[in-house]
């Protein structure tokens, strides 16, 4: 009988061995070797390479057997992806990438890849209580099983793929220039500033926040969507004549020159700090907060649960909404068809006339 195989051998298949180091820099290194033997009938040890499933092919040509079915787990394919793809998205895409990606290594980070079938992913759609955050995980999901049939983790059909999803209505809160008024009076300059923008400009938060001096030309406002990479020109004049854009940021402008704010940004605080995000919400937050004290103080209940509902994002439908040409909000908007802008965007009914 041979001598028994290290701990660390014991799952490899017959005359295959492992090899573990510690490097210089404390990471750990394995490599993988074929036992076998030169021309002279000694012990040699044949390397493999340090991928395990690239070292079963050569063992398996070497002994003339077929190589075991490599287990792959769906947390080295979250991983890949991870490091490798999610890098590549627009900065907004990362962050809701990161957080479905979060959810979604919950309950599958343990299992094989295999394992992963239609049955199983409809299983949690179903268990899943934010439902449309569930549709963007399982949409998330499925290109992760592109990625992984391309990589080479995975030969059988995308397990996503004629799976339904979960029914979504678009969200239908508009908001009324009572609301609108009412945050705007408790905001301050720079959160009106981000308010006037982005509904002026139709455009995202993101894309709000971004907006600098190098984006203005005599005639537009230039635009680079961050989402979808979709370039507009805002105009700042029309026939001769400055559109509401046009004098917001001349306004703007005068403003930040009286306040010795050289920032480039143009929507800053007042030590001409470019907003993140975070002190955006924050902002809106106080904001809004107050504005729902003011309402109760003046026992306006419905008011108050509406500018509840009122959130930053909600600007760029009330700009949909309030052009009165479908054709004009959807270019604004930067959208490719006009059915998105109706179906999404567009918040209020259409104006018609009466019987008589």
């Amino acid at each position: 009988m041979g001598r028994p195989r290290k701990p660390e051998n014991r799952e490899l298949p017959y005359r295959m061995l492992k090899r573990v180091r510690t490097l210089k820099s404390g990471k750990e290194w394995i490599g993988y070797y074929f036992l076998g033997r030169n021309d002279e009938g000694k012990r040699k040890e044949i390397p493999l390479g340090t991928d395990y499933g690239e070292a079963l092919q050569e063992w398996a040509r070497l002994s003339r057997s077929t190589a075991p079915k490599v287990i792959r787990y769906m947390s080295e394919l979250f991983d890949r992806y991870e490091r490798e793809i999610i890098p590549t998205k627009a900065p907004r895409t990362q962050s809701d990438n990161w957080a479905e990606l979060k959810q979604l290594r919950k309950s599958f980070d343990n299992a094989p890849i295999d394992a992963i079938t239609p049955q199983v992913i409809a299983q949690y759609r179903d268990a899943r209580t934010a439902k449309t955050r569930g549709n963007r995980e399982i949409a998330l999901l499925s290109h992760i099983f592109t990625m992984a049939r391309e990589w080479g983790y995975y030969d059988g059909a995308n397990p996503c793929a004629g799976v339904r999803r979960n029914k979504e209505r678009p969200r239908s809160f508009y908001a009324g220039n009572d609301v609108w008024s009412a945050v705007y009076a408790y905001a301050c300059q720079e959160l009106r500033d981000s308010m006037d923008m982005a509904y002026l400009a139709g455009q995202r938060p993101a894309d709000t926040l971004k907006v600098s001096k190098g984006d203005l030309t005599d005639d537009y406002l230039l635009v680079a969507q961050g989402k979808t990479t979709k370039k507009l020109r805002i105009r700042l004049h029309i026939d001769g004549e400055r559109t509401g854009l046009g004098r917001f940021v001349d306004d703007l402008l005068e403003r930040r020159k009286l306040a010795g704010i050289s920032s480039s940004t143009l929507i800053t605080n007042p030590g001409g700090l470019r907003l993140s995000y975070r002190m955006l919400n924050n902002r809106w937050n106080d904001a809004r907060d107050a504005a729902i004290k003011a309402a109760k103080e003046a026992g306006d209940q419905p008011l108050a649960a509406r500018i509840k509902a009122f959130v930053f994002s909600d600007i760029r439908p009330k700009a949909a909404s309030e052009i009165e040409d479908i054709g004009d909000a959807s270019k604004l908007l930067g959208h490719t068809k006009e059915e998105i802008t109706k179906k999404v965007y567009r918040r209020v009914g259409e104006v018609v006339k009466p019987t008589r």
